[in-house]
């Protein structure tokens, strides 16, 4: 084996991203990546195009790079401006009670492109997955189900644009048929080939591609599309769950769709740094939605990694050193005001501001959010889950 292809296996053993695994020995080279996964990143012409086509300006998420790639944005864009409507698809593998604000990301996302561009949206619970692969039982799965949608529901998706579903419940009919017609095109060395199943994974894990895939069809929502088998799908998620979605545009036009366009985020960082996942077994790698004031403001100031220096002296004289500084990091995602983190930045990075500062500011900034989403929670009633889950058309869906 030559040098250069030694190197090059040990960047991808470094470097490890796929829909069930996150890992990095040091920050995710997210260049390396879409190399890799072959999407392309998304530059500021298609920002602006986004902004002009809905007359609104972009989200937060999508000024600051936190969505960076995409797969034909450009042609769903391009589609728009002739009349031509689309729909959203995104999804969550309910695999635990309590979301991070990671998990709020996409769907935080997801709503303002449903405003923005007044279209329907479904969204997918993979309770079937999280069986499959957490180990937990069917009955656990559908009652995790249950309480994620509630979270989802607390973002503000308008009920009479949104179908939420789980696979438990709603997987038969059009939507199972067209999982079949995904199924036999995609051999098993195909679905090895894209995520790394082995000799050791039980066959369901094999057969679960085409479940995740078969949403990017409208054919499969006969009470909401009946008809309309060439409307486009738009799917927002992170770039790790791009290889279900390359599986699907590989498929989709040999049984006559339209491919599925991406728009993908990067992953939110745990509170330890970049090279951490938030671990769901860790609950100071994260701040969770169920998080009191108080436990947001120690997670923050004990376990959020700092790019400040050991002491003030230093600190004022060298600055922060802000490409690993996590409260910084985190202001980014969730800071409204541009000039705000800016001055922030600038102040910290030259040694005017402290880390103390700079991490009260993101404890009353998370703080506000969190307590404003345990509001709209409490709010959500069964009957509401209910209503969101119910198969039915969505007759006021484009309007």
């Amino acid at each position: 084996m030559d040098k250069n292809e030694e190197k090059k296996r040990e960047e991808e053993r470094e470097q490890v991203v796929s829909p069930w695994e996150v890992s990095s020995s040091g920050k995710i080279d997210y260049d390396k990546l879409i190399d890799k996964f072959g999407c392309q990143r998304l530059d500021q012409s298609l920002v602006d195009r986004v902004q002009r086509l809905t007359g609104r300006p972009p989200h937060v998420f999508l000024r600051r790079g936190v969505f960076f790639a995409h797969r034909d944005l450009n042609d769903i864009l391009e589609a728009y401006e002739k009349g031509e409507k689309f729909y959203l698809y995104t999804g969550r593998g309910p695999s635990s009670e309590a979301l991070h604000l990671g998990h709020l990301v996409p769907f935080m996302f997801t709503k303002y492109l449903q405003d923005a561009f007044k279209v329907p949206l479904v969204i997918q619970l993979t309770d079937d997955e999280k069986c499959m692969w957490k180990n937990l039982s069917v009955e656990e799965s559908q009652r995790l189900a249950r309480e994620n949608a509630k979270d989802i529901i607390a973002c503000g998706f308008d009920v009479t644009k949104t179908f939420i579903f789980s696979d438990f419940d709603y997987v038969g009919g059009a939507f199972y048929k067209n999982m079949v017609k995904v199924a036999k095109c995609v051999t098993y060395n195909k679905v090895v080939g894209i995520f790394g199943f082995t000799g050791e994974d039980h066959i369901g894990k094999v057969s679960f591609p085409p479940v995740q895939a078969v949403p990017s069809f409208p054919s499969s929502f006969p009470h909401l599309f009946s008809g309309k088998d060439h409307l486009r799908c738009l799917i927002p998620c992170a770039i790790d769950q791009d290889p279900y979605f390359r599986m699907t545009r590989d498929v989709a036009p040999r049984i006559g769709y339209h491919k599925p366009a991406l728009i993908e985020s990067s992953f939110f960082p745990a509170l330890q740094g970049e090279t951490g996942k938030m671990s769901a077994s860790d609950p100071n790698s994260a701040i969770y939605v169920t998080d009191s004031a108080k436990v947001i403001k120690n997670k923050i100031n004990k376990y959020a990694f700092s790019g400040g220096q050991e002491s003030v002296e230093l600190h004022r004289k060298l600055g922060a050193n802000l490409e690993v500084d996590i409260p910084v990091k985190y202001l980014s995602f969730f800071l409204e005001d541009d000039a705000e983190l800016e001055h922030i930045k600038e102040e910290y990075g030259a040694g005017g501001m402290l880390t103390g500062e700079v991490k009260q500011r993101l404890a009353q900034v998370l703080t506000e959010l969190v307590e404003r989403h345990q509001v709209a929670r409490a709010a959500v009633t069964d009957e509401m889950v209910d209503a969101f889950m119910a198969v039915r058309p969505l007759p006021n869906m484009f309007d």
